[in-house]
């Protein structure tokens, strides 16, 4: 299901953004049209991503999820709309790689929180995905590889 976790601190990466809080059952609602804004921003801009999109989320789900869906950016872009400058922060976190269907994530973060208290690190509730996989490109879902990042203190 997951690879090996490890720990690491990642670096700042300069990010263009949408923030959103909606209800994780709408979510696929919200995704694709917020991908869509940012990747026409960009473009109509001259840029590209500079990197696998990601979701960052701010805190651990209730009955909303409150995050920065985005792509890196090698510069810093003109805000338009709902898209705007953001920073994926440098952190210290548990990473894996998940591969499968998107519905398996489910199932893959509990996983890798059960690896984060096995080694009774200090959780932070923030975590991240990037998608490494485009499903546009890679059409078989057992093939689509995502990795988490679970934020915990750097001590």
């Amino acid at each position: 299901m997951i690879t090996e976790p490890e720990r690491f601190t990642t670096q700042a990466q300069r990010t263009a953004v949408i923030h959103l809080v909606i209800p994780g059952h709408e979510m696929p609602k919200y995704m694709d049209p917020a991908i869509q804004e940012i990747l026409k921003t960009l473009k109509d801009q001259g840029l590209s991503p500079a990197g696998p999109m990601f979701s960052y989320h701010h805190r651990r789900p209730s009955d909303t999820f409150d995050f920065e869906l985005g792509f890196p950016v090698a510069k810093a872009i003109a805000p338009s709309g709902r898209v705007v400058n953001g920073t994926l922060p440098a952190e210290t976190v548990v990473r894996c790689v998940y591969q499968g269907p998107y519905e398996g994530l489910a199932q893959a973060w509990p996983a890798l929180q059960d690896r984060v208290r096995e080694k009774k690190y200090t959780e932070t509730g923030r975590f991240w995905e990037r998608y490494l996989t485009n499903p546009d490109e890679v059409k078989d879902p057992k093939n689509h590889r995502t990795e988490l990042n679970w934020v915990v203190d750097s001590k």
